[in-house]
């Protein structure tokens, strides 16, 4: 991945687009496990939420940028 991203014109940080689509994710994934139930299990709920947007995020690097690579 190349580090600006055009979008319409403006330069955008690579990082930044990444960030966007892991917390579009994250909204459905929270969503998702709430219509499941599964927040009654956990005692602190905005804690999960951040630690799953920050899991979504680093996967999100990983598949997108070629220079990381899995030991």
């Amino acid at each position: 991945m190349n580090g600006e991203v055009d979008i319409a014109g403006v330069y955008m940080p690579g990082l930044l687009v990444l960030a966007f689509a892991a917390l579009v994710i994250t909204g459905i994934l929270t969503r998702l496990l709430g219509m499941v139930g599964a927040y009654r299990l956990i005692a602190y709920r905005p804690l999960v939420d951040v630690a799953l947007f920050v899991i979504v995020l680093g996967l999100l690097v990983l598949l997108f940028v070629s220079d990381v690579r899995l030991p």
